[in-house]
């Protein structure tokens, strides 16, 4: 195996599938975890296949300061989805006495916009929350990291989190059925030994 494919292997958390061919090797990095080991000595495809195929719920819950998006999938289907807005005003960049007024005012903003977020949070999953077989975060990790000390409701999805955490720009609906295909998308990497 090349070098440069032995670290996505080592560091991948839903495992990794490997064709070895006499010339050809395939790797795939599957989108969601294995929970099986399996070796054949013909290019077996169908325990990836039963994977993919495979009935799945996935909530997903995407945000940064100022904007929020939160939805459940079954497959690659949005079934569920509500996004918003709130306002987060930026740092302030000057000192003087008005610094310290700006920053508790900001930390209020944040701290009122986060409480919504989880309210819409749970209003969107409760529904869900006994069925959904993974939760997916995106966005800012450090907003992340916010929302889930405020929100205990979050606390329940912790066994079944991806570790994947998508990059999104901006939250909103599209930014949701996006990430919806990006989650369901396997990494496939193809090699050929050098004949000796």
């Amino acid at each position: 195996m090349p070098s440069n494919l032995v670290e996505p292997v080592v560091s991948s958390l839903t495992g990794a599938i490997l064709f070895w061919g006499q010339a050809r090797k395939i790797l795939v990095l599957p989108p969601f975890p294995l929970n099986e080991q399996y070796f054949t000595n013909d290019y077996e495809v169908e325990p990836l296949r039963l994977m993919l195929e495979r009935e799945l719920k996935v909530a997903l819950v995407l945000i940064r300061l100022g904007a929020y998006a939160i939805g459940v999938a079954r497959n690659e289907t949005l079934i569920s989805a509500k996004a918003g807005t709130g306002l987060v005003h930026a740092r302030h960049k000057k000192g003087g006495s008005s610094q310290g007024r700006f920053a508790r005012h900001r930390e209020k903003q944040i701290e009122q916009f986060l409480s919504r977020v989880c309210g819409r949070v749970r209003e969107q999953l409760e529904p869900h929350n006994k069925t959904v077989d993974y939760l997916v975060y995106g966005g800012a990790q450090t907003t992340i990291r916010l929302l889930k000390k405020q929100c205990p409701f979050l606390g329940q999805f912790e066994g079944r989190v991806l570790r994947l955490l998508l990059s999104i720009e901006r939250p909103c609906r599209a930014a949701l059925e996006d990430s919806v295909a990006d989650i369901w998308s396997s990494r496939v990497t193809e090699w050929r030994e050098a004949e000796s």
